[in-house]
């Protein structure tokens, strides 16, 4: 067995690690309203739209999208920055922002 080669329950172990890992992300994805909202701040670049801004972008209740945004920032797919009397969402994570791109979703910049 080479050096780099792991166990079968090694690889296992790392396996279900990973699942773990990824199961908060996918519940975030797997939902329309958060997805779209996610393909809307990575279109326009980090920390542009405000709750308002995102909500008119993707059509749905402002009070929807801060709430999608909330569960977003708490799970650390999101982050926040304020900016004046405004708060803008960014992506927080690389991952997610990789996935963005693997599905499809481009950039304005």
């Amino acid at each position: 067995m080479t050096e780099h080669a792991m166990e079968p329950h090694e690889e296992l172990n790392r396996n279900l690690k990973l699942a773990e890992e990824w199961a908060g992300t996918f519940k975030i994805l797997g939902d329309q309203t958060r997805l779209k909202l996610l393909s809307s701040i990575h279109f326009a670049g980090q920390y542009q739209y405000t709750v308002s801004e995102l909500a008119k972008a993707t059509e749905v209740r402002v009070a929807t999208a801060s709430a999608a945004l909330r569960a977003m920032e708490l799970n650390g797919t999101v982050k926040s920055q304020r900016d004046g009397r405004s708060i803008r969402y960014g992506i927080s994570d690389d991952n997610v922002h990789d996935l963005l791109h693997w599905i499809g979703a481009g950039h304005r910049h």
